[in-house]
């Protein structure tokens, strides 16, 4: 019986996260599902609660990094359109990993503080088949980075 929860319990997880609407990042989710999948490798193997919690431990980081470089080539992308895209203009790509489309329109730079200047753009992202827009503020910091504003 122990056996069959433990085959059993990923699935239920990934049926019960694929419903969900939630709006964690790709580092976060691989986070998640690492750390499910190690607890269980985890406690396959070791067969006791501390094993469990290594493997969940080693899971989670090591999901969160995979997660973590998927998102990397969209930030890299938004980034460059920050730094070099014309005022007005629109700028697309698709990411070649999960398809995800971007289409960032940024506008004129202005400058809160001396030497750190933002740009506020027009973002249209089709995420899984579904289209959403929304303006965000980016602000470039000391290490020459543009970073999205809360």
């Amino acid at each position: 019986m122990k056996k069959l929860v433990i085959l059993l319990l990923p699935v239920l997880i990934l049926s019960l996260t694929s419903c969900a609407d939630t709006s964690y990042n790709k580092g976060q989710q691989g986070a998640g599902i690492g750390g499910i999948g190690g607890a269980i490798i985890g406690q396959a193997i070791g067969g006791d609660t501390e094993a469990t919690l290594i493997g969940a431990a080693v899971g989670t980081m090591l999901g969160y990094i995979v997660g973590n470089e998927m998102d990397k080539y969209d930030r890299q992308r938004l980034n460059q359109t920050y730094e070099t895209a014309p005022s007005g203009q629109t700028t697309r790509w698709s990411n070649p990993d999960n398809g995800n489309v971007y289409q960032v329109t940024p506008q004129p730079a202005y400058y809160p503080a001396p030497e750190r200047p933002c740009r506020q753009a027009e973002i249209l992202a089709t995420i899984d088949g579904k289209t959403e827009k929304t303006y965000t503020t980016a602000c470039r910091n000391s290490a020459g980075q543009w970073e999205l504003q809360n």
